[in-house]
């Protein structure tokens, strides 16, 4: 499932099944071509494989100092996967961006987003998030649009930096 180089341990590796299986299921629910359902799965699958590499490794792969160390590992899996050759410019700013959002995203980083966030295996607001997990096949852009505001108002609540993406993002879906 995950690439050699991959560096997670088993609660990360059992994050990434839960989200995959996620994206596998909205994919099923959307009647996506056999292409898309691919991308949508790989980006599950790959989006966290490098989530518990060291800092020094990451900050290699990834030097820009603006970037908090919780953020590297995204841009860094899809540095490894462009060296790898891979070409798929929706799956590469999907992972490369998932963790603080993409106002250019397409269904994929939109999907991964939401599915990161609303895999159930996490302990807060589990009856919301399966809530509005259920609803991504029937109100995508609406489903989204709730999970970017809760995401921006529990950053708020815990005073953490709003990212400029993490704002276009918002401004692009509000």
């Amino acid at each position: 499932m995950l690439p050699h180089w991959a560096q997670v341990g088993e609660k990360r590796r059992a994050h990434i099944v839960r989200v995959t299986a996620l994206l596998d299921r909205w994919s099923d629910a959307l009647h996506l071509t056999s292409a898309e359902r691919a991308t949508w799965h790989d980006a599950g699958r790959l989006h966290d494989a490098l989530r518990d590499a060291p800092l020094e490794q990451l900050r290699l792969a990834v030097p820009d100092p603006s970037l908090p160390e919780s953020v590297l590992h995204g841009p860094a899996v899809a540095q490894r996967l462009v060296e790898e050759g891979e070409t798929r410019a929706d799956l590469l700013d999907a992972i490369r961006w998932h963790t603080l959002g993409n106002p250019e995203w397409g269904a994929v980083g939109r999907a991964l987003f939401m599915a990161d966030y609303l895999e159930p295996g996490r302990p807060f607001s589990q009856a919301d998030r399966a809530f509005l997990a259920s609803h991504v096949p029937l109100d995508f852009d609406g489903v989204f649009r709730q999970v970017v505001r809760t995401r921006i108002e529990w950053t708020l609540r815990e005073g953490k930096a709003i990212f400029p993406e993490t704002v276009a993002l918002w401004n692009r879906v509000r």
